[in-house]
């Protein structure tokens, strides 16, 4: 097969003795993979919110009256359309967008723990201004507070998790970050389950203000996290990162990959603009994915499950208590499966997950789409029996089911682990940059998309996927195994990417004898 160098299980040429797994960099991890609770919260919180009827009659009147008006003559399509609606949940990815460009500065000159601090201080104030909002505008303005302290969070989390991860185990410790994400995301399901039938319309307040628990939680975290060795030994402190690189893998023998940190650390201090290198011929490899990865992740169409779910279901048939309750079915789906990807991610590898969970969703998307297009037709009008309902309800836990295990967690994975430390930051600040800027369009467009396009829309993310899968098979080399500060070779040996890379810029290292073509 066409489409990458695959390394042996042993992931490099030379003996490199990485030690043990230690306790300790295994609850470090989990403790800094907190920073997806933020994440996860908002994505889930919102769509929730946006179908309370008291929470729209207080700041979106005008939905309340054409859902009115049109009772019993509307398009089912078109229910929910409204520019002001959707940007109280997109305004966030618009922020978080602006915010990873600082937080790449942050990250790089203070390292990743000021960063996640920082995060969890912003999504904090921006939970406290949305609970006790009384206005649009204190509204949108805490919905901007939370998009910074998202900003962060992704910006320095998957960066610390791949930084302090064993090479053999940074695939599942670092899918820890996407577990957090999709627990955060049913936690959110279950309070919007709950909060509606608290009485005098205080559910939406205690929806959106308990956004606040997981600010707390991981800025509580921040003060007992270590920074990464490759952060202390940038900012000059060779001893300090050695102690720790010896702390972290368990042993005084940590010279390789020490040495490497070193020689990682030196080609960093030369680079004064990393935006401008990264866009430097040698780099090429590492600008495409991280601009394309978070591209199609978005495009798989999954925010249309996460951010809109009730009102999805709403505007398919579901009742009230039933959209909620599938919004609560699917955010289970999400966590266990995503579980799976972090037993699989390091026995199977990368590529493997990523055409698995690519034709899963393909076919799942459109079987939704054929399946609302039969019932709704394009006018958008009719109805679904209880069968009906559950076939789509199954369809698109298979759906998510697809994409915990594979385009979730590997987006945020691949992206980390593939740049050189001289560009770790940028390709990282690129990577969520792009990945909020969709985020944005496609929480800000959805519904203005579901009500023109119809059920066509599920078809056309299908071909995205298609689109994104074919990319990967020819695109991506295998990385399972490969320590971080050796993944050079790995774009040496790819078919494509192998142009790019000059004999100077490898490593100095042998591939292993028994490498082949993936």
């Amino acid at each position: 097969m066409a489409g990458g160098a695959f390394l042996g299980d042993s992931g490099h040429g030379r003996d490199y003795k990485e030690g043990r797994v230690t306790a300790f960099v295994v609850i470090t991890c989990i403790v800094a993979a907190m920073g997806g609770l933020l994440f996860g919260y908002d994505i889930g919180i919102s769509g929730g919110v946006t179908s309370m009827e008291e929470f729209l009659r207080r700041f979106f009147p005008d939905v309340v009256r054409q859902m009115r008006k049109q009772r019993g003559r509307e398009t089912e399509y078109c229910k929910y359309d409204n520019e002001l609606l959707t940007l109280f949940t997109s305004s966030l990815y618009l922020a978080a967008l602006f915010a990873s460009f600082l937080a790449s500065t942050i990250t790089r000159l203070f390292g990743r723990k000021v960063s996640m601090t920082i995060g969890s201080l912003t999504f904090l104030a921006g939970a406290l201004l949305n609970g006790f909002a009384i206005s649009l505008e204190m509204l949108i303005i805490g919905r901007l507070f939370l998009g910074v302290g998202v900003g962060f969070a992704n910006q320095s989390v998957p960066l610390y998790l791949s930084e302090m991860a064993p090479a053999k185990i940074r695939g599942a410790l670092n899918n820890f970050f996407q577990l957090a994400i999709t627990i955060g995301i049913l936690a959110a399901n279950l309070v919007n389950y709950a909060t509606p039938k608290l009485k005098n319309g205080i559910g939406w307040r205690l929806s959106l203000g308990l956004a606040g628990v997981p600010a707390v939680m991981m800025l509580f975290g921040c003060f007992f996290l270590p920074d990464t060795p490759n952060s202390i030994l940038v900012r000059g402190n060779k001893e300090k990162a050695k102690e720790m690189l010896q702390k972290i893998r368990g042993t005084m023998e940590v010279e390789h990959e020490f040495n490497d940190l070193c020689n990682a650390s030196e080609s960093a201090k030369g680079v004064k603009h990393q935006f401008t290198n990264i866009m430097k011929a040698r780099y090429r490899p590492q600008l495409t994915l991280c601009t394309f990865i978070p591209f199609f992740q978005q495009l798989t169409g999954i925010n249309v499950i996460m951010f809109y779910a009730p009102v999805l279901f709403k505007t398919i048939g579901f009742g009230s208590d039933a959209s909620l309750i599938s919004a609560v079915i699917t955010g289970l789906v999400n966590v266990l499966s995503t579980i799976v990807s972090i037993y699989s991610v390091d026995r199977f590898g990368r590529r493997v997950l990523f055409f698995g969970g690519g034709i899963q969703m393909i076919l799942t998307q459109v079987a939704v789409g054929s399946m609302i297009g039969w019932r709704f037709g394009l006018n958008g009008e009719g109805t679904l029996s209880k069968i009906d309902a559950d076939i789509i309800l199954a369809l698109i836990c298979l759906y998510v089911a697809g994409f915990a295990w594979s385009w979730g967690p590997l987006g945020w994975l691949v992206p980390s682990e593939i740049c050189p430390l001289e560009i770790r930051s940028a390709g990282q600040s690129l990577n969520v940059s792009v990945n909020m800027f969709f985020t944005f369009f496609i929480g800000q467009f959805f519904l203005t998309m579901l009500c023109h396009m119809k059920f066509g829309l599920f078809f056309f993310f299908a071909v995205m996927v298609l689109i994104m899968t074919i990319f990967i098979y020819f695109l991506l080399p295998e990385t399972k195994g490969v320590p971080i500060e050796e993944m050079g070779r790995v774009w040496k040996e790819h078919r494509y990417w192998g142009k790019y890379i000059d004999d100077d810029d490898d490593d100095g290292d042998d591939v292993d004898d028994d490498a082949h073509v993936f």
